[in-house]
């Protein structure tokens, strides 16, 4: 089939290598990639700090620019969220409502396209290190997404998934509410990472270049030896 991607922003401008593996791991599997690079935001920023009106504006754009793709695929539980969850709620009553709910359900996140829509699993991969999944938010608890990275994970040759104790709980980092709230922002992922450490991981794992963005800067700060890294980048590893 012919993927369309959608790259966030933060992906296009920060871990462009993210998108890259995505484009190897697609063609590898025979499929044709597509691109809009016109499209650097879902509006989500503007959506959560309330701002609807102007992230309207920028959904209509997105909804017009991919009306025609077959199947989106997005690296961020995050941003997939926008679009399937909250693109439908932003536009009822408004001229693109149909439209923004049929992209909604062409849709998908990373992983969960991988093992639900194409049923693949093993890419071949080989990643010899132990690391510890992180579950981003919107991707845990809007998109139900939990096992379908594990799945992906498990196949990959000489990798050792250990898991944190505590799984489910925010890294802190929430798009604006980082700059709202810098603090609390900051000693959420304090938790978070000291529950990676003790896991004794060498990479820590997520969905979401956001977290991993908030994350790898404690660590830096701390200067600690744990990395992170985008499952693609690591499917891609073959």
């Amino acid at each position: 089939m012919k993927i369309t991607l959608f790259i966030p922003c933060f992906v296009d401008q920060l871990a462009p290598t993210v998108g890259i593996s995505m484009v190897r791991i697609f063609e590898k599997l025979g499929h044709g990639v597509d691109f809009d690079a016109s499209l650097i935001c879902c509006g989500q920023p503007a959506f959560n700090a309330g701002c609807w009106n102007e992230a309207r504006k920028v959904a209509a754009r997105v909804v017009e620019r991919l009306q025609d793709a077959e199947t989106v695929v997005v690296p961020s539980g995050s941003c997939s969220t926008m679009i399937r969850v909250f693109y439908p709620e932003l536009c009822q009553g408004h001229p693109e409502q149909d439209a923004a709910l049929a992209l909604a359900n062409k849709t998908y996140e990373f992983s969960e396209f991988l093992v639900d829509r194409l049923g693949v699993t093993d890419l071949g991969s080989r990643f010899p290190a132990k690391v510890t999944f992180r579950d981003g938010c919107h991707g845990l608890r809007e998109l139900h997404l939990k096992q379908q990275p594990r799945q992906l994970l498990k196949y990959v040759k000489e990798l050792t998934l250990v898991e944190m104790e505590d799984q489910t709980s925010c890294c802190g980092f929430g798009g604006t509410f980082a700059v709202k709230f810098p603090m609390i922002s900051t000693a959420m992922g304090e938790a978070k990472c000291a529950s990676a450490l003790t896991t004794g991981a060498d990479f820590l794992v997520s969905n979401d270049s956001s977290c991993l963005m908030h994350l790898q800067g404690l660590f830096a700060r701390r200067m600690l030896k744990l990395k992170t890294i985008h499952l693609a980048q690591i499917l891609a590893s073959f």
